[in-house]
């Protein structure tokens, strides 16, 4: 059997520049996946405690209101939420009462947000649930201290590198 070469392949090996490539997509692949599971995680949680007037991913968007006042500006900039989609959960948790609104007395045309007290009990639910989550990996040892630190700051330095190409592509 012949083997085909490549020009990702020396001597019937990956070359570096190509395990580096396989490495790097199959990490914004797990990225991806691990935030759905993430959210798959949240939602089984909700389901158990009877939540069914909401979803995952307006209870994440809860979680990360927490205690603070906010506008559906500030949920875009802070990178709380990605979504386009963003004014449609809020109305529909300000319907059913997870997040109460008023208009800002600085700017008439900005809604100010905050979370109700059945809002504070979904955000109390979902930290519940990272903490329980924290515990567990913590008794598996699954990582170190150092891993996730290590982790948490190389993800922000991709984060930091693609807010960048956004800002600057235009210029």
């Amino acid at each position: 059997m012949s083997q085909i070469y490549s020009s990702n392949m020396i001597g019937g090996h990956e070359t570096p520049e190509a395990r580096t490539k396989s490495n790097f997509l199959e990490c914004l692949r797990l990225i991806e996946r691990l935030h759905r599971r993430m959210l798959d995680i949240v939602k089984q949680r909700l389901e158990s405690v009877g939540m069914d007037d909401i979803n995952s991913v307006q209870a994440l968007l809860l979680y990360n209101i927490g205690d603070n006042e906010m506008t559906a500006g500030d949920l875009r900039s802070r990178g709380y939420y990605l979504g386009s989609n963003v004014s449609y959960n809020l109305k529909k948790m300000v319907k059913v009462g997870y997040i109460n609104q008023e208009r800002s007395t600085h700017d008439r045309r900005s809604l100010r947000i905050w979370l109700s007290d059945k809002g504070a009990k979904v955000c109390k639910l979902v930290s519940d649930l990272f903490d329980e989550n924290l515990e567990a990996v913590q008794e598996k040892s699954l990582f170190s201290d150092k891993d996730v630190t290590d982790l948490r700051n190389n993800l922000r330095l991709l984060e930091n590198f693609w807010a960048d190409q956004l800002r600057f592509a235009g210029a």
